[in-house]
């Protein structure tokens, strides 16, 4: 019988309804997690997969720009399951954008801002609140993305939203060392969820092959699976002396001289 990485872990995962959070879900329960929180703004979808994951997951709604709902979020989690492990910060937006320094809107930048950056921090901050009060060896783990580690002729508010996201792991881990709280970012490359597909206006296939021609690992495509397993790798006792690393999973793009 294959071992249970997670087993008895209560974990939340933000942006659960579809994409990499929803793929991290089905693969926290099948590893034992006893209960996973998915916490979207997609409501009818994220009740969809919380039934159909099974019994240990439940849905609730969550707008991480709004850092009450994010406490509400925690509190509850707590108060029902009794404690939390673990927290994947995974809400946020995909862009496609085309904005330079020169000519930046920054009603999108605010925008892209509130969810990627300010929202990661109301989660990692309430979730750590409540692993030093109960006195958890927690995991946090937050999506950054392979544009946190990159310039781009474009995109500047999503390129500084991803690196925000790199820098606020890092400090956290710091911070919450002394409390046994390790904290990490997963840094994807281009995948072929629902969302990037939509701002594409393209298949998964044809996503899928765009994203690849960069990539300097060949033969293989990018999967949620990948990531949700990069995801378990740094939730579970598997990196227990593994914090304020970003673990890149990118088919070796960020080596190349140029992808973007």
């Amino acid at each position: 019988m294959a071992m249970k990485k997670l087993e008895g872990k209560v974990a939340i995962i933000t942006g659960g309804a579809s994409g990499i959070g929803e793929e991290t879900a089905r693969v926290f329960a099948d590893n034992g997690a006893r209960a996973v929180v998915i916490a979207d703004i997609l409501d009818e979808q994220g009740r969809r997969v919380a039934k159909a994951i099974g019994p240990k997951c439940s849905y609730v709604h969550c707008d991480v720009t709004d850092e009450d709902q994010v406490k509400d979020m925690v509190e509850s989690t707590v108060q029902i399951h009794g404690q939390l492990d673990i927290m994947f910060s995974n809400a946020g937006v995909f862009s496609d954008s085309d904005q330079t320094v020169l000519d930046l809107d920054f009603s999108e930048f605010d925008r892209i801002l509130a969810i990627n950056a300010r929202g990661m921090a109301a989660c990692v901050k309430h979730a750590a609140r409540v692993m030093v009060e109960r006195r958890v060896r927690g995991s946090i783990v937050c999506s950054s993305s392979v544009a946190g580690s990159k310039g781009a002729k474009k995109g500047t508010d999503y390129y500084m939203s991803k690196h925000a996201v790199i820098g606020l792991a890092r400090s956290a881990s710091r911070q919450l060392g002394e409390h046994g709280i390790r904290v990490n970012s997963v840094s994807a490359y281009g995948v072929a969820t629902p969302m990037v597909c939509k701002s594409f206006g393209m298949e998964a296939e044809d996503v899928e092959k765009v994203f690849e021609s960069f990539a300097s690992l060949k033969g293989i495509a990018l999967k949620v699976k990948h990531v949700a397993d990069a995801v378990l790798f740094l939730a579970s006792d598997d990196s227990a002396f593994i914090s304020g690393h970003d673990l890149l999973v990118d088919g070796g793009v960020c080596t190349a001289a140029s992808w973007s």
